[in-house]
């Protein structure tokens, strides 16, 4: 993948105004974050942007029983959510919201589009009725069981289980999950999204976007089944935008929450020199990434692509795709106490540690992994304290002591040459977010830092005089090298990087300056840049 003189769009998946963000959902920023981290490092003109899905039946209800307003809610949770993605080290360049005036003019502009191509059409339907509530029921609040699978205990749009996508209407002895009544069926018009027309489009286009070779299995699967046209309304009383020309009919949040993407960059633009429509142009010379839960991809992979060639606009150049995340191999759990939220994780423990082992345990596929703690605890005691951080406190104690905190004037450069050299291998795979094959050759690197100043032994040599000038040198290639390995881990661990810089005496580091080398040069005392995690420190965050 060529992103020379690209400008790169990056999203991710826009997190449900609901409820508290937990660690699970970090996943995904994180991986984001840390790739976009990787590019900036490279010079590359990249604007990442997110916003809170801020629309739909869940809020609207939440709100009813707290007695607020819709908009009170989700406007609290967003500023929630981001100053949680704020003190994990999100670096988005712009947070918005779906219940904006930019989203809404920008739907409206998209709906008029997709109207005047004939991509949309009306039917009248029969909608599962809540008669106790006096409701309509969106699909995510009938339950049932499966029609393709007979699995128990499903949403009305999709089985969790084999994955099959079915009306309402469809389930098998349906609820309400609202009331637990029997819903009845009562008829209404509704807005269908023509899928149906851009099957052949979308099998070609999956074919040239970047995406994992599961994904394409998975969507294979679909095509095979056949796509459905997509119902894109919902009846009063709703949270979100009222369709054009409608009293009682509301858009889908599902399709107003995708162009929320293009809403936030909308906002950005208008604050800052960005141009806008550049970005949404068919042919430009940007290119578009979403990362995803794998719980998304039909509406990512698909409906969003149908709605952006109905409009004329671009389609996605990625769309990148990860698992979920278990908690000592079970799924998150309030009452297992596996249930961690985002900020009881930050008021005990520091970010970065999780950001390392989520990168440890990533790869480009979407295979689950599991925060095991006590491996969790092992793997930052060991890898970032043991092995990275040790390279830096064994060194400078010797540069501060006995050198005033100034490197040698010579150092050896073979040993940094053939450091560097490993380097390129780490870029790639960061390129191709192998984050954790990543993660694993920084760390044999530091296991050869380590090894050289066990063979040089300076605690030994400094207690000779003639060798005090080798000692210095030593310590002034353990600390390029140490150097050397904030760079490579500097996406993931950006604040304690930064920590470093200031340490050494440095600006902000690019990747470029892995292959420079500093000797003679004046460095600051040695602060600790990251503490141990104790076991007492994991029973605080599973028992909260």
């Amino acid at each position: 993948m060529n992103l020379e003189n690209k400008k790169i769009f990056i999203t991710n998946a826009l997190p449900y105004a609901n409820g508290p963000i937990h660690i699970g959902h970090m996943v995904g920023y994180i991986q984001a974050d840390i790739w976009s981290r990787f590019l900036r490092m490279h010079d590359h003109d990249v604007v990442f942007v997110c916003a809170s899905d801020a629309h739909g039946t869940p809020i609207m209800l939440s709100a009813e029983g707290l007695g607020v307003e819709p908009e009170e809610l989700a406007a609290e949770y967003t500023r929630q959510h981001e100053m949680d993605f704020e003190d994990f080290h999100i670096s988005f360049d712009n947070y918005h919201t779906t219940h904006s005036k930019e989203n809404e003019d920008l739907v409206k502009e998209i709906y008029k589009k997709l109207k005047e191509n004939d991509c949309v059409r009306t039917e009248i339907i029969e909608q599962a009725y809540d008669d106790k509530e006096n409701m309509f029921l969106p699909d995510r609040y009938v339950r049932g069981t499966c029609p393709k699978c007979n699995e128990p205990d499903q949403y009305g749009d999709n089985c969790e289980k084999c994955g099959a996508t079915y009306k309402p209407t469809d389930l098998i002895d349906p609820i309400s999950a609202i009331s637990g009544e029997t819903p009845s069926l009562k008829e209404s018009e509704h807005h269908f999204m023509k899928l149906t027309l851009f099957n052949d489009m979308l099998e070609g286009w999956i074919e040239t976007i970047d995406i994992h070779p599961s994904v394409k299995s998975k969507l294979k699967e679909w095509f095979d089944v056949g796509l459905r046209d997509w119902d894109i309304s919902r009846d009063a009383p709703y949270f979100g935008f009222v369709i054009p020309g409608e009293k009682d009919k509301y858009f889908y949040v599902w399709l107003d929450a995708p162009i929320g993407y293009f809403a936030s960059l909308k906002n950005l633009s208008d604050k800052s020199e960005l141009e806008f429509e550049e970005y949404l142009k068919d042919d430009s010379d940007t290119h578009m990434v979403h990362f995803i839960g794998k719980d998304i991809i039909y509406f990512h992979a698909l409906f969003w692509p149908a709605v952006l060639e109905g409009a004329g606009l671009k389609k996605p150049d990625a769309i990148y795709v990860n698992g979920f995340l278990t908690v000592n191999g079970q799924k998150m759990s309030k009452s297992r106490g596996t249930l961690i939220k985002a900020r009881t994780y930050l008021d005990h423990l520091d970010p970065e540690c999780l950001r390392y082992y989520f990168a440890y345990k990533s790869s480009s596929g979407i295979d689950d992994f599991d925060l095991d703690t006590e491996d969790f605890r092992n793997r930052i005691n060991a890898d970032l304290i043991g092995k990275w951080i040790n390279i830096a406190s064994r060194s400078s104690k010797f540069i501060r002591d006995h050198f005033e905190n100034k490197l040698s004037e010579s150092i050896d450069d073979d040993l940094l040459d053939a450091f560097n050299d490993e380097t390129g291998e780490i870029k790639e795979l960061y390129q191709k977010r192998e984050f954790g094959q990543s993660m694993r050759k920084i760390m044999l690197l530091a296991d050869k830092a380590n090894q050289y100043l066990d063979q040089e032994k300076p605690w030994i040599m400094i207690k000779n005089k003639d060798e005090k000038e080798d000692v210095q040198r030593v310590c002034t290639n353990a600390l390029n090298m140490f150097l050397k390995l904030t760079i490579l881990l500097k996406p993931v661990m950006p604040e304690v990087a930064r920590n470093v810089e200031s340490f050494m005496n440095l600006s902000d580091l690019n990747w470029s300056d892995i292959t420079d080398a500093i000797k003679d040069h004046q460095i600051n005392d040695y602060e600790n840049l990251l503490t141990r995690i104790q076991e007492e420190d994991i029973k605080r965050i599973i028992k909260q």
